[in-house]
């Protein structure tokens, strides 16, 4: 974050998100816009009319953004923009959270799954039965193919932590992308090359019409037979009855999501129930209060300045 502190501005910023999260923002926000030199005003109240920014998540309460009249950027809390980006009342910039310390977490869970498949951790930690099980140790991380599907920031980071433990990692993206290590296909042509021969597949993309079902009974098919899949993107991202399919049939050997089409997961569901898929309840990385909140008021010291908003959503786009 910038260092230069110039001139306090007065700003008024208008927090909407569910109360919990008020909790837990109000005392770093108010640090950070200290340590930016922003003088704000900032509340779960204020009037609308005097309103600059907002900080925003879907859950709260402002989800017409009409009487907002001096509004000047809609800052999301969340990284997924999904559900924002087709309100027919949001005529300013929004910028998506891409928040370091997500990121962290995110490479984090992200590189543990693969690691947990590559070694086959799964075998021995749920057999502790006393039988001695003689077995090959596993291949080398350069041995194995690594594909993760989306490339943004939190793609690009998860890709490069498993080129930096040797995996061969191919990355793929809607558009063309270019990531130090890992060798980049893009484009509908590019999808089959991305997951040719795959070991392990990990799921990063956002959810748009583009992407929905881009793991499907096809794309899985362009897979090693017996690979592992990894999602902690979003749930829409996968087609749940090819994924079923492929795992009852061994195209998969196991599937680790942490996301879904509905969630709460409904306890129905046959994820729950299946012994080659692990579910883990959305919790493969979240935004940090602390580091979040120097993203925003970096984002209202910009604003103020008359300086590009980071992480600004392409709302064509959807991401």
């Amino acid at each position: 974050m910038s260092t230069d502190r110039g001139s306090c501005e007065m700003v008024n910023v208008l927090f909407s998100a569910k109360p919990a999260s008020w909790d837990e923002y109000e005392a770093p926000l108010h640090a950070a816009f200290e340590k930016a030199c922003i003088d704000a005003q900032l509340g779960t109240d204020l009037p609308p009319e005097d309103v600059d920014y907002i900080v925003y998540a879907p859950s709260g309460p402002v989800s017409d953004f009409t009487p907002f009249t001096k509004l000047k950027a809609v800052l999301s809390l969340w990284a997924g923009v999904e559900t924002m980006v087709d309100n027919p009342t949001l005529h300013v910039p929004l910028c998506r959270m891409v928040d370091h310390g997500l990121t962290e977490s995110m490479v984090e869970w992200v590189t543990g799954h693969v690691l947990r498949y590559h070694l086959g951790m799964d075998r021995f930690i749920t057999a502790q039965d006393g039988v001695w099980r003689a077995g090959s140790a596993a291949p080398l991380a350069r041995d194995r193919k690594v594909c993760v599907l989306g490339l943004g920031a939190l793609g690009s980071a998860c890709a490069q932590s498993l080129v930096h433990l040797k995996f061969d990692v191919h990355g793929w993206s809607r558009s063309p992308k270019a990531v130090e290590g890992v060798t980049c296909h893009h484009g509908d042509a590019g999808l089959r090359d991305a997951l040719a021969d795959a070991d392990m597949v990990a799921l990063l993309l956002p959810d748009t019409p583009a992407t929905e079902s881009v793991l499907n009974a096809e794309s899985i098919s362009f897979m090693r037979r017996g690979g592992f899949v990894v999602n902690p993107g979003r749930g829409p991202l996968i087609d749940d009855d090819a994924l079923l399919a492929a795992l009852d049939s061994g195209q998969l050997a196991h599937a680790t999501l942490d996301v879904f089409r509905v969630e709460p997961l409904p306890k129905d569901h046959p994820f729950w129930a299946h012994p080659k898929v692990t579910v883990t309840p959305h919790i493969a990385a979240e935004t940090k209060a602390g580091t979040a909140s120097e993203v925003i008021a970096e984002n209202i010291r910009r604003g103020e300045a008359g300086k590009p908003f980071l992480h600004l959503v392409d709302r064509q786009a959807g991401y």
